[in-house]
């Protein structure tokens, strides 16, 4: 018998999703690119080297990751105003938290993952976790980290690309170098975190797989998203 499986994203939700990583990628190594400083650089110079070979020099370099943010911000900003339904929901979603039941289901995720099932019986704790909706607790911290993190670097980005044209004060540009660069690490670091329960955590490999299909074994959804699964359930029924 095969496998029942739920609907759980659109198609317009998986391309927003892929052009937003493909995007982020490509603005990080052309974003790593433009710094040349021996005491900064964070990978070296071989990467800045790399990156101007390819591009012709700093200033294309430059021209490709400011346009290239340009785009990423533009999209977003008509997903927005197109689908303003679906941007609440999906805010309203990822920023509602339960401080108990989702600290705890953080605390016996992490303890479960590093120490297994043992070391979460080491602690007086059962492996069974407290139920979570459409967004498990670190699906929701990572969004959150992504929608700021997000509005911080198009704001930053957008007061450096506008201060080559119109300020004649460098100083709103060097704050808001440092404050977009230390923005994206800190959100980087979330996303290796999102890529390795996405991608290489086996428990959750039908999410990452839902990103291609758009949909979910239902065994997973009401294992992993009890709450969403019981209000597709009730929806399912009502509509008969």
């Amino acid at each position: 018998m095969s496998e029942i499986m739920i609907h759980r994203h659109t198609r317009l939700s998986i391309f927003m999703h892929w052009f937003n990583a493909f995007c982020w990628f490509a603005l990080l190594l052309t974003g790593l690119g433009l710094i040349k400083n021996e005491e900064l650089n964070p990978v070296g110079a071989w990467l800045p080297n790399l990156m101007r070979s390819l591009f012709g020099g700093g200033e294309n370099l430059l021209m490709v990751h400011q346009y290239l943010g340009l785009v990423w911000a533009g999209i977003f900003l008509a997903y927005v105003l197109l689908r303003p339904r679906e941007t609440w929901v999906f805010l309203k979603e990822v920023f509602t938290v339960s401080p108990a039941s989702d600290m705890l289901w953080l605390a016996k995720m992490n303890l479960k993952m590093t120490l297994g099932r043992k070391g979460l019986q080491r602690f007086g704790l059962t492996p069974d976790l407290p139920p979570q909706g459409f967004y498990n607790f670190g699906q929701k911290v990572f969004a959150q980290a992504s929608v700021v993190g997000g509005v911080v670097i198009v704001a930053t980005g957008l007061t450096m690309f506008f201060s080559t044209i119109f300020m004649d004060n460098p100083e709103p540009a060097a704050w808001s170098r440092v404050i977009h660069y230390l923005t994206v690490g800190l959100v980087f670091a979330g996303l290796l975190v999102h890529i390795f329960m996405a991608a290489i955590s086996r428990e959750e490999r039908p999410a990452f797989l839902s990103m291609f299909t758009g949909s979910v074994p239902e065994h997973y959804a009401r294992h992993h998203h009890p709450l969403w699964f019981a209000q597709v359930s009730a929806e399912k029924e009502k509509d008969g």
